[in-house]
C-alpha cells in the first residue's frame, strides 16, 4: 500500500504541478512548466496527516504548493513572486472553504489573491463547464475584486484552488482551509489509486463526474435508474436521446468535454462491468435529466506495469496510446 500511495503521489504532483497557472497579466490559468525536480520537493506526510480538533495546523505556505489538510497556511514572500498556485484536495464526500486573513498585499500594484472553484490543469477545467452549477465567471472570486464583502470562498466539490501574484517583498497573506461534509457529492477527483464508490443524483437535473488520474482496471457493479429496471444489461447506441445515462471516458486532460468516451450505459443492471483503462484520466460520468434517482457503483484499482505492457502491444484493445 506505501508503494501505491507513493505511486499515486508522483503521479498526482506531476499532473497538478506540470501544469499550466500564469501567464502575463491576466488573472487567469494559462500555461507555465514546472520541472520534475520541483515535483518531488513536494513529497511530505501531510497527504494523511491528523490533526487533532483543539489545534489548528499552521505551515507556511509555497509559491507552488499542494494542501490536503485543514489549517492555516501563510504565504510571505521574500522577492517578487508573479506565477503562484495552491490546489486544494479533500475526501471526495467533502467540500472546501477557503478563507483570507491577515492580507497585506498592493492591489493597486497588481498583487491578487484569487480563489477558483475547482482546478485547472494545462488550461482545463475541472468539473468542466457543462458539469459545474455556476457559470465560470462565478467560478473566480479575487480578493482585490471582493476585498472584504467576500472573506470566506466555498467550494462546489472536494477539489479548489488558489492563485495569486505578488510583486513586492514582505507582502503577505494568510488562508484558513476547512473542510465539510457534503451529503450528495458531485464531480470528484480521487484521492487514491484504488477504492470503491457510489454516486447518487437524486432527482436533479445535473451531471457528475468521478475522476481517476491514473490507468485504472475498473469493475461497474450497479446502475439503477428509475424508468429501466426492468431492462437486461446492454449498452445502447444513442444513450444521449435518453437523457439519464452512465459514460466511461478516458484521456490524458481533465476536462471531461475533451476526453473520449469508451463505453456508455443507460439500462439498468446489477453485476460486474470489467474494463481496463490505459489513459491518464479515467472518469465515470453520470448525466441525470432531473426524473429519477440515478445511481452508479464502481470499484477501481490502478494498472500494474505488465498490465500497461498488455495494453500498450494491443493498441486495440485501448485507444488511449493511439491519441
Amino acid at each position: 500500500m506505501r508503494v501505491m500511495e507513493r505511486t499515486f503521489r508522483e503521479q498526482l504532483f506531476f499532473l497538478v504541478l506540470s501544469l499550466s497557472v500564469l501567464k502575463g497579466d491576466t488573472r487567469y490559468i494559462e500555461n507555465n512548466e514546472i520541472s520534475k525536480d520541483e515535483l518531488f520537493s513536494f513529497f511530505n506526510s501531510e497527504l494523511k496527516r491528523e490533526t487533532p480538533e483543539e489545534f489548528i495546523y499552521r505551515r507556511p505556505l509555497r509559491c507552488l504548493d499542494m494542501v490536503a489538510v485543514e489549517g492555516q497556511f501563510t504565504f510571505t514572500a521574500e522577492r517578487p513572486q508573479l506565477s503562484c498556485a495552491v490546489f486544494f484536495m479533500a475526501e471526495p464526500n467533502e467540500v472546501i472553504s477557503v478563507d483570507y486573513d491577515n492580507v497585506d498585499i498592493d492591489c493597486r500594484a497588481g498583487d491578487f489573491i484569487t480563489v477558483f472553484d475547482g482546478w485547472v490543469m494545462k488550461g482545463e477545467k475541472f468539473p468542466s463547464s457543462q458539469d459545474h452549477p455556476l457559470p465560470l465567471y462565478e467560478r473566480y472570486v479575487d480578493y482585490c475584486d471582493s476585498g472584504s464583502l467576500r472573506k470566506s470562498v466555498r467550494s462546489s466539490q472536494n477539489v479548489a484552488m488558489v492563485f495569486f501574484r505578488i510583486h513586492n517583498a514582505g507582502s503577505s497573506f494568510t488562508l484558513t482551509v476547512r473542510k465539510h461534509i457534503n451529503p450528495f457529492p458531485c464531480n470528484v477527483i480521487s484521492q487514491s489509486p484504488e477504492g470503491s464508490y457510489t454516486m447518487v443524483i437524486p432527482q436533479q437535473h445535473r451531471n457528475c463526474s468521478f475522476s481517476i488520474i491514473y490507468p485504472v482496471a475498473i469493475d461497474v457493479s450497479e446502475f439503477s435508474l428509475g424508468h429501466y429496471n426492468n431492462f437486461p444489461k446492454r449498452a445502447m447506441p444513442g444513450c444521449a436521446e435518453s437523457g439519464d445515462f452512465v459514460q466511461l471516458l478516458g484521456g490524458s486532460g481533465i476536462d471531461t468535454s475533451k476526453l473520449l468516451p469508451i463505453t456508455d450505459l443507460c439500462i439498468s443492471f446489477t453485476g460486474p462491468t470489467h474494463m481496463k483503462i490505459g489513459c491518464d484520466n479515467t472518469v465515470v460520468r453520470m448525466v441525470s435529466s432531473g426524473n429519477y434517482v440515478s445511481r452508479v457503483s464502481f470499484s477501481y484499482r490502478v494498472l500494474d506495469s505488465q498490465e500497461l505492457q498488455t495494453i500498450k502491444l494491443n493498441n486495440v484493445e485501448d485507444f488511449c496510446f493511439n491519441n
